[in-house]
């Protein structure tokens, strides 16, 4: 119930992925017999909500959300920079998964920057999202694996704003639309920590959430619990001067923020000195 609250009161413009979270994560949670781990991996521009989801997903299973000690996050750049290193990776992955989720089966791992991760690398805990009911002893079938990447993001901004120019709303575009489509370029994106990757290929993935790109209004949304979080009372005039200030995409058009959310927290500091 707090995931799907916190979700509603503090993610715009992304009904696709509020939905499959929710709905993928209780399910998960609530099964006592679950075959594997739980998989998703989320798609889309920058902030447009991967990271905020994510942390959501952890505060609504650990009292310490992130801060908890089963949870574990990834950042390609940083945590895996050199090519020339990636078996040494494989390794340190392989022994990080399997001390943690040893420890705690119900072990979080979050991967992000995964556009920027070597290929192959990820392809190194193909053993533990498998459908295996033990390895060496251990079961990995409580964990869950979240996945971030903007690979992707121009596939899901081609079908939105092909319902756009059909007259359909952002709200008519179901999971079925995309996700395929959003699979398919995410395996053959070279650029992609994804690419020609046996998790893809063997499907375990179990979900796909495309994020959409977010229009001027989620902008004005994401300015308001901004200021609201700072203790402020909601000045609407400083509210349209921030959102007008964000760059906007096709250029004609100008209907989806380039940067979704992300430079409002920084734009506020002006304002808010």
């Amino acid at each position: 119930a707090a995931l799907q609250e916190n979700l509603d009161k503090q993610l715009f413009g992304q009904h696709l992925a509020s939905k499959v979270v929710v709905k993928a994560v209780r399910g998960f949670l609530n099964n006592t017999n679950a075959k594997k781990p739980l998989a998703l991996s989320l798609h889309g521009w920058t902030g447009t909500g991967k990271n905020f989801v994510s942390k959501i997903v952890a505060e609504s299973i650990y009292k310490r959300g992130l801060q908890s000690k089963y949870v574990h996050q990834f950042v390609a750049t940083l945590h895996f920079p050199h090519a020339h290193n990636i078996n040494l990776y494989k390794d340190q992955l392989q022994s990080w998964i399997r001390g943690n989720v040893s420890i705690c089966p119900r072990s979080l791992f979050i991967f992000d920057e995964m556009d920027k991760m070597h290929a192959g690398l990820i392809d190194s805990i193909k053993p533990f999202l498998d459908y295996y009911e033990l390895l060496d002893g251990v079961s990995y079938r409580q964990a869950i694996f979240i996945f971030l990447s903007n690979a992707g993001a121009e596939k899901i901004t081609e079908v939105a704003l092909d319902f756009w120019k059909n007259g359909r709303t952002r709200e008519d575009i179901q999971l079925t639309d995309i996700q395929n489509a959003l699979s398919v370029s995410v395996f053959n994106n070279k650029n992609s920590g994804f690419w020609h990757s046996t998790l893809i290929d063997r499907n375990l993935i179990d979900y796909f959430i495309p994020f959409l790109p977010l229009e001027y209004k989620h902008v004005k949304m994401c300015v308001r619990v901004e200021i609201e979080s700072r203790g402020f009372t909601v000045d609407e005039d400083i509210v349209s001067r921030i959102a007008d200030e964000m760059t906007y995409f096709p250029r004609e058009e100008r209907i989806y923020s380039d940067k979704g959310c992300k430079t409002v927290d920084a734009k506020l500091d002006y304002y808010y000195d």
